[in-house]
């Protein structure tokens, strides 16, 4: 069991990776002039292949969490609020797929400023979740 934890933090850390990186990409396309095709699709190019990246990271993290979740047995209520929380980290992850498809259709009409806070959704919740990890406060 050792093994697959020390799997699923590897997948954990690459996925948030993953999540904390792709907003800031979407923060940049927000900001690109309409004139500048160019670096819109170098953008658009980077988003998309990371996108594709930590998607199978993601899955990858969630399967051997819920490997060790029934291998070990965990109990207790720190532990429904972490999975609530990566259920949410899951549909975050959707709706980038889905803002990304808005900034490749061109019907994207979100400002920069938003994306800003978008993206310290991930952020937060992994304070949380490290939090309920170690702590187990309830």
């Amino acid at each position: 069991m050792l093994w697959i934890k020390a799997f699923h933090i590897v997948f954990v850390v690459s996925w948030f990776a993953g999540l904390f990186y792709l907003p800031r990409i979407f923060v940049n396309l927000a900001m690109v002039p309409a004139e500048s095709t160019a670096e819109r699709e170098r953008l658009l190019l980077m988003a998309r292949k990371l996108f594709r990246f930590v998607t199978p990271i993601g899955v990858l993290a969630v399967a051997l969490g819920l490997w060790l979740w029934f291998g070990f047995g965990f109990s207790g209520g720190w532990l429904h609020a972490k999975t609530a929380l990566v259920i949410g980290l899951a549909g975050y992850h959707v709706w980038c797929g889905m803002l990304l498809a808005e900034f490749s259709s061109g019907t994207s009409i979100k400002t920069h400023l938003w994306f800003r806070f978008f993206n310290e959704v991930p952020v937060l919740a992994l304070i949380v979740i490290c939090i309920l990890v170690v702590v187990k406060p309830f």
